[in-house]
C-alpha cells in the first residue's frame, strides 16, 4: 500500500502497536506524527525509526490540555490529516471489589475521554475522505474475570466509533475500529506475569500471540483506498481467540 506524501497522525506512538503502525506507515511513504506523554520516549522512538518523515510532539491525551497541544502543533504545521488512528490507551486489571476510583478514572480518561475529544478536536484539521481508526480490544465482547473497567472503556470507544462513523460520512470521513487480541508488547508485559502470557496461546486458535506488525498491517488496510467502503466496521485481530472453541 502507498501513503506517499498522505498525513498520519497517531496517539500513543512510542512503543508497542502504535509505534510498528508509525514504522508501517513511514515505509510506505507516508509523514507520521506520533503522540507521547514523556519527551524521552518520543526521542527513543524516534531514534529507532530515523526518518526526516517522522515528527513527534509530547501530547497526555487523557486530558484536554494535551490534547489542545496536539492540535496547535497539527495547526501550525498548515497540513490536513489523511489518517488518524486514535491508538493511545491503558489497562489495570483487578477484581470489581478490588478497583479503586484512581484506576475507573485512569482508564476511561486516557481509553474514551482522549480519543473522544482528540477526534472532536482534529475535526477541522481532517482532510475530507479522511480514514479514522480506533484501537479497541477483544476485550470489549468478552468477559474475562478483573477486566471490568478496561473492558468498559473498550465498549464505550466501539459505540464512539459507530456513531462517528455515521455523523462523518458525508464528508467522506471513514471511520473504523481495530480489535487486538493478546499482542506481544511492552504493555502487555506490563500487566501481566510470564505465568499469564505463557497460557494465552492455548486460548487462541493459532496458538501463539500477535505481533505488533500485524496489527499496524491491518490499520493499513483500513486506511487504505483498499477498503474504501469500509466503515462503522469492527476488525478482530486476534488469531481466532474470540471464536476458539475451548475443550
Amino acid at each position: 500500500m502507498n501513503f506517499t506524501n498522505k498525513n498520519v497522525v497517531i496517539t500513543g506512538g512510542t512503543t508497542g502497536i502504535g509505534f510498528a503502525t508509525a514504522q508501517a506507515f513511514i515505509n510506505a511513504g507516508a509523514n507520521v506524527l506520533i503522540t507521547g506523554r514523556n519527551a524521552e520516549n518520543l526521542e527513543k522512538a524516534a531514534s529507532r525509526i530515523n526518518s526526516s518523515n517522522l515528527k513527534t510532539v509530547v501530547s497526555d491525551t487523557s486530558n484536554l490540555e494535551g490534547i489542545s497541544a496536539l492540535e496547535k502543533t497539527i495547526a501550525e504545521s498548515g497540513n490536513k490529516i489523511d489518517v488518524l488512528y486514535l491508538n493511545a490507551g491503558i489497562a489495570v486489571f483487578s477484581s470489581i471489589q478490588e478497583s479503586t476510583e484512581a484506576d475507573f478514572d485512569a482508564q476511561f480518561n486516557t481509553n474514551v475521554k482522549g480519543p473522544y475529544f482528540t477526534l472532536q478536536k482534529l475535526l477541522p484539521h481532517l482532510q475530507d475522505g479522511a480514514s479514522v481508526v480506533f484501537t479497541s480490544s477483544t476485550v470489549a465482547t468478552a468477559a474475562n474475570l478483573g477486566s471490568s473497567i478496561y473492558s468498559a472503556t473498550k465498549g464505550a470507544l466501539n459505540k464512539i466509533a459507530h456513531i462517528a462513523a455515521n455523523e462523518l460520512a458525508e464528508r467522506k470521513i471513514r471511520v473504523n475500529i481495530v480489535s487486538p487480541g493478546a499482542v506481544k508488547t511492552e504493555g502487555l508485559e506490563k500487566v501481566t506475569t510470564s505465568e499469564i502470557r505463557d497460557h494465552f496461546p492455548t486460548l487462541i486458535a493459532l496458538n501463539r500471540l500477535g505481533d505488533p506488525s500485524e496489527i499496524a498491517k491491518t490499520v493499513l488496510f483500513l486506511s487504505s483506498d483498499d477498503a474504501s467502503y469500509i466503515s462503522g466496521t469492527e476488525l478482530l485481530v486476534d488469531g481466532g481467540y474470540t471464536t476458539f472453541a475451548r475443550k
